[in-house]
């Protein structure tokens, strides 16, 4: 998995300062074009398992959106997280009229198995021309990821969950590999619905 230090760490000196250095500079360009607080959740569509086209600007109408980005079907870290998630962020999410969306860049027919191991409501999608993931700048590329994927393309998403209020702006961006727990996520969710924007949060890359 591809893993980054806090921003801000200073680069390495001594031998190999240059490529330390160059590292850096790719580091920070990947996060500073990556979907931050603030930002408008786009327009685009994604295919539910079961339901078909899922429009987020729809969506959203109805209540917060927490999108939680995972690789695919068959990758043992997301689907512990996907299971955590099942169990304590879903019901919550429901009590608060929020959507619970985890989104893969995997064809829809191999993502269809996982909602039902997951037994849950929370929606299961596919992104397979990563149109959403590259919208909010989470993708990179995984050429050994084509074959699993099913689409003929080899882009993967960053582990994040993002947060976006009912009038689209994100409020929550946590890149991690062991994602925020469900009572963070539940917090900025109930802050949401409680009142007027807060101030954003964007977790490091971790």
């Amino acid at each position: 998995m591809r893993t980054h230090a806090p921003l801000g760490a200073p680069p390495a000196r001594g031998r190999g300062d240059a490529a330390a250095v160059r590292h850096q500079f790719e580091r920070d360009a990947i996060w500073s074009r990556m979907v931050a607080p603030g930002d408008r959740l786009p327009a685009v569509p994604v295919v539910e398992v079961d339901l078909g086209p899922i429009h987020l600007d729809r969506l959203r109408r109805t209540g917060p959106v927490v999108l939680v980005f995972f690789h695919h079907a068959t990758s043992v870290p997301c689907l512990a997280a996907l299971r955590r998630y099942a169990q304590s962020l879903a019901p919550a999410l429901d009590r608060l009229g929020a959507h619970l969306l985890a989104v893969s860049p995997q064809e829809r027919g191999r993502l269809e198995a996982l909602k039902f191991r997951l037994g849950t409501d929370m929606l299961v999608a596919s992104d397979p021309r990563h149109s959403l993931i590259d919208a909010l700048n989470l993708g990179f590329a995984s050429p050994d990821a084509a074959t699993l994927l099913g689409t003929g393309r080899s882009v993967l998403p960053f582990p994040a969950v993002v947060v976006a209020d009912r009038r689209g702006v994100v409020r929550l961006v946590d890149v991690s590999t062991d994602r925020p727990p469900a009572a963070r996520i539940i917090e900025v969710v109930q802050g949401i619905q409680g009142g007027p924007s807060r101030t954003g949060e964007r977790a490091g890359i971790r």
